[in-house]
């Protein structure tokens, strides 16, 4: 079974821009790691301030090294995360059959 993340990151007023930045960076480091199997992010055309990330690991232990990454602590922590007036996540475990 997989890991899953769905992560919604709204920006606070006028911060879009800087959200937007941190994972154009964030991103392609992410789909790098050892364990990511997918890495996408995504900006609402209806309400821009929303971003959704959509992330795939071969386990919990690879998104745990996604989150303690020295790229997530630059792009997430240091620069995104601020910039966010909500931060939600659900994660999830494939079904494979």
């Amino acid at each position: 079974m997989a890991f899953v993340c769905s992560a919604i990151w709204t920006a606070k007023p006028g911060e879009e821009d800087t959200v937007r930045d941190a994972l154009s960076h964030l991103s392609p480091a992410a789909r790098q790691e050892p364990g990511n199997l997918y890495y996408q992010a995504y900006q609402s055309p209806e309400e821009p301030a929303v971003f959704r990330i959509f992330e795939v690991y071969t386990d919990e232990d690879a998104f745990t090294a996604h989150v303690s990454s020295e790229h997530f602590d630059q792009w997430g922590t240091s620069q995104a995360i601020p910039a966010l007036a909500e931060r939600a996540h659900k994660t999830y475990e494939t079904l494979d059959f």
